[in-house]
Formats: structure tokens, sequence, C-alpha cells
């Protein structure tokens, strides 16, 4: 069995409900996600960090072909366990604290990440902090407007896992009580989230899914949704996206 059906088939992870489930192999989905990021960030050779790695499938894909300085870093000591040949790079911390120096990184990515930290305003002036100034943080984080909540739902105290829909259309109550493990971002909530930092929107933009699950089991009605949906993201129907795709770029240098 191929390791992208293993993948189609794997049960959640114990952590789903409170860090989401981290990228286990690559697939188009992340292909497409990191050829959008190239369109704005220079990567080449770049000192990336990946905030919320997981088992560090974006650094590996980062390492192969494109800089010798990518790094990870990830709250669960599990994940950061089953990282395999990417553990050296690798790093346990929190967003709101990066242990790195103030200005030495190029480029930061947080792939459906700030949905699941304490403080995503200081998880972003800590990510600022740590750029060079020029530097870029790529944020991918759900959209409210999307009609299906993927991070599940808690009945009581019972979790249920997978997408439910029209749980992000309901009111911030009773959303909250449905979903208290992650949040979800209007548009206005993006914008609140991003102003008076020292940093300017390179990028505000849509994505759909990716479709990789779909296409395992009926590649011609993938290919019919991706087809469709990914044109929209450049019109009005973008709005309706999964995520947001958000593209900061630190004042100094230039900017």
């Amino acid at each position: 069995m191929s390791p992208s059906s293993r993948s189609a088939k794997r049960a959640p992870s114990p952590e789903a409900a409170t860090l989401g489930e981290p990228s286990y192999v690559w697939r188009s989905g992340q292909e497409r996600r990191l050829d959008l990021i190239r369109r704005h960030v220079p990567l080449e050779d770049a000192r990336i960090l990946d905030v919320g790695c997981g088992i560090g499938t974006y650094v590996k894909r980062f390492r192969q072909d494109i800089t010798d300085h990518a790094f990870g870093l990830d709250i669960s000591a599990k994940r950061l366990a089953e990282a395999g040949s990417m553990k050296p790079f690798l790093v346990a911390g929190v967003g709101e604290h990066l242990p790195f120096r103030a200005g030495t990184l190029d480029a930061i990515l947080m792939n459906e990440v700030i949905e699941h930290v304490q403080d995503d305003r200081r998880t972003l002036e800590e990510c600022l902090r740590a750029l060079r100034p020029g530097g870029h943080v790529v944020i991918y984080a759900p959209n409210r407007a999307y009609p299906f909540e993927t991070h599940g739902i808690y009945l009581g105290s019972r979790y249920r896992f997978g997408n439910v829909p029209l749980v992000n259309w309901l009111p911030d109550g009773a959303r909250n009580k449905l979903v208290p493990h992650a949040k979800a971002y209007w548009s206005a909530d993006m914008r609140r989230l991003v102003h008076g930092l020292p940093a300017r929107v390179v990028v505000h933009g849509y994505v759909y899914p990716g479709f990789d699950n779909v296409a395992h089991r009926w590649p011609k009605v993938a290919r019919a949704l991706r087809r469709v949906l990914y044109g929209a993201e450049k019109g009005w129907w973008a709005r309706f996206g999964l995520s947001h795709f958000l593209v900061l770029r630190k004042n100094g240098a230039g900017s």
C-alpha cells in the first residue's frame, strides 16, 4: 500500500481536537499550497521556519531542493518523536515564544496552525520579531465562511472528528460551544488580527481544498472539483474557500 493510501485511511490522532491533524505525506494539495507561497515569497536558500510543523512534512519538502536552512517547531513532543530523519531540524516550542534570535529568519510558515495557538496576535508579533526586515509570514487559516467545520465538534464531552456542515455559520456563542478547540476567521477578523503590526499585507486570498482523499477513490470527481473550485478562487466565490491565504512582509529593507 502506498503512503498516500495509508494516509487516506489513517484514523485521527489523539491530539486531533486540540492541534488538528498534521500532514503525514506530501500530496498535490500540499504542493499546490507551496506553489502559491512561491509566487509571493522567495524561498530558495532562505532561512525558513515552519511553526506547527507536526512531523516535519513541510520541512522535509523545503530541504529537498529549496533550501538547506529550513526548520520546524511544534508543541507536541509525540509528533516530534515521529519525525524520523527530520528530527535534527525540529524543535519543541510554542508560537508565542519562538526560540530564535530577532531578525534571523527570512520566512515563517503557519499552515493551519494559528487557529490552535493560545494567543494569535502575540504569535504574529513573535514571528515578526524573529524575521529580518523584509521577511515574510505566510498564513493558511480556517475561513469562517467555508460551509464545513473541518476540526470536528464537541457534543457535550464527546468529540466528533470530521467535516461538519454549517457550524461555522452559527452565531459566535453557538459555534464556540461546539468548537471550543479551534478558531475560524471571517475576513474582518483577519484584518483586525494584523492591524497595526509592523508589516504590510502582500496578498490576502483564499484556497479551496486539495481533494486528495477524493482523488484516491474517485479521480475524475476530484479533477472536476479542482477545475471548478480552483477557478472560483479568482472570483466572488473565493470568499467561501476552505482557508485564508495571507502573506505579510515585515517593514524595512525597502518595504
